[in-house]
């Protein structure tokens, strides 16, 4: 059976919609981190895919986050065994500072709620988000962003607060600064623990929620579309290193 790792930094930023996606496909699901009462591995050993969600402290806030070494570590895993990665939010953060890019504090604010985001040039062929059709909608709820992409590496995505709303590293490894698996239930939560945060933007909960609400349909298959492109990949890597090394060959020398 396919198994997808994911990395939970807090219990209210759970997998959401994605998660929805993968156990759609028959693939199991295996939750660590500290509020999951289990450890971190430090390799992507036994999984096809590995998601790291969002959460509250940055991504090299160590002395608040202890676990946060481990995260990078199996990131640097992942993208030196191309094993297909999904990092959300705080995950995109980690993505970015283990390969190379520097993140900092939102420089126009923080970018809370609903918010409208534009692919860029880079994304046309990207095998997650290129060919979304339309103005792109998803949650935000981030103080940091990534300042800096790792060399090589471009904004697949941007929004008016956030150039650098997703990017990818490698073949495999994606970064999306937005909350693609939030839906309103989601934001009802974030908006009522969150009140500060509203209130430094200029937002109330009742309108977070209200907006979210208005466009759960569009925002479910949209995000639907994007996680099942993922899982594809995943369930494509796991057929080819599960194929035959005498079936490799033999393809190999068909193409020859």
């Amino acid at each position: 059976m396919t198994k997808v790792l994911v990395v939970e930094h807090e219990s209210n930023a759970g997998i959401g919609l994605v998660g929805e996606r993968i156990l759609a496909t028959g693939a199991e699901l295996e939750v660590v981190g500290p509020e999951a009462g289990r450890d971190i591995p430090l390799t992507a050993a036994g999984y096809q895919g590995v998601v790291v969600l969002g959460g509250t402290p940055g991504p090299t806030d160590d002395g608040a986050a202890e676990w946060l070494p481990s995260v990078r570590t199996l990131i640097a895993h992942c993208l030196d065994n191309e094993v297909p990665f999904l990092g959300i939010c705080l995950g995109a953060e980690l993505l970015a500072v283990v390969a190379g890019g520097v993140v900092g504090p939102v420089r126009n604010g923080a970018e809370v709620g609903l918010t409208e985001m534009a692919l860029t040039a880079a994304a046309e062929n990207d095998p997650l988000l290129g060919g979304l059709a339309g103005q792109l909608q998803a949650l935000q709820w981030h103080t940091l962003e990534v300042h800096e992409l790792p060399r090589g590496v471009a904004s697949l995505c941007s929004s008016a607060r956030c150039p650098n709303q997703a990017f990818r590293v490698g073949i495999a490894a994606w970064g999306l600064q937005f909350h693609l698996e939030a839906l309103s239930a989601t934001a009802e939560e974030w908006a009522h623990e969150d009140s500060e945060d509203l209130r430094s933007v200029g937002l109330t909960s009742a309108e977070v929620v209200a907006r979210m609400r208005e466009h759960e349909g569009s925002l479910r298959e949209t995000w639907s579309t994007v996680a099942d492109r993922w899982m594809s990949l995943v369930v494509s890597a796991a057929n080819q290193s599960a194929e035959p090394a005498g079936e490799v060959l033999d393809s190999h020398a068909r193409r020859s």
